[in-house]
């Protein structure tokens, strides 16, 4: 059995055996009964990745400092590092013309 399928065999509210006992008969810590995951976002963060998310689809070459300075124009205070981290959550990526070291030149010779 899973470790989830044994968290699932324990009965919290059983009449005669505790949970203690139940989780050493299952193999299973006592502090994994009791664990409550908490939400991956916030609330708040929620409604801030939506804002971002639609500042980004308008404007897909902002950075975490010019998206700062628009949420800041709305009113909403954040700070940069708290974009970048949402940023990262949300898989956005700014679009910015990348370095070309591999392009060769025209005419160029290539060596091996």
């Amino acid at each position: 059995m899973t470790t989830a399928e044994r968290l699932q065999r324990v009965e919290r509210e059983h009449p005669v055996v505790p949970i203690t006992r139940q989780c050493a008969w299952l193999g299973v810590p006592r502090s994994s009964v009791y664990y409550q995951g908490k939400p991956a976002v916030s609330d708040d963060d929620l409604a801030l990745m939506k804002r971002l998310d639609a500042l980004h689809t308008q404007h897909p070459f902002l950075g975490s400092r010019r998206l700062r300075d628009r949420l800041e124009r709305d009113g909403v205070f954040v700070n940069r590092k708290h974009i970048q981290r949402l940023m990262r959550v949300m898989g956005i990526e700014t679009l910015y013309p990348k370095r070309k070291t591999s392009a060769r030149g025209p005419g160029h010779r290539i060596y091996p």
